[in-house]
């Protein structure tokens, strides 16, 4: 293996990782029946259950609801 893919390899991320470095930031979640959440990532867990917060549901492209608090 070359010093490249060496380095590549022990810089890889997991999902787990990705989803650690963008809490508290503004995300987009689309579910498989199409509805959208759009807020900040407040939390995750070992199943990569998450909690959003300032939370924005979109259905169709439409807003249907604001949700100030915490969803999960």
């Amino acid at each position: 293996m070359s010093d490249q893919q060496q380095q590549q390899a022990s810089t890889k991320k997991t999902p787990s990782d990705f989803l650690k470095g963008v809490l508290g930031r503004p995300v987009d979640v689309k579910l498989n029946n199409g509805v959208e959440y759009k807020g900040v990532l407040a939390c995750l867990d070992g199943f990569m259950n998450i909690a959003m917060e300032q939370t924005q549901e979109y259905a169709n492209g439409q807003l249907k609801a604001q949700i100030r608090g915490l969803i999960r």
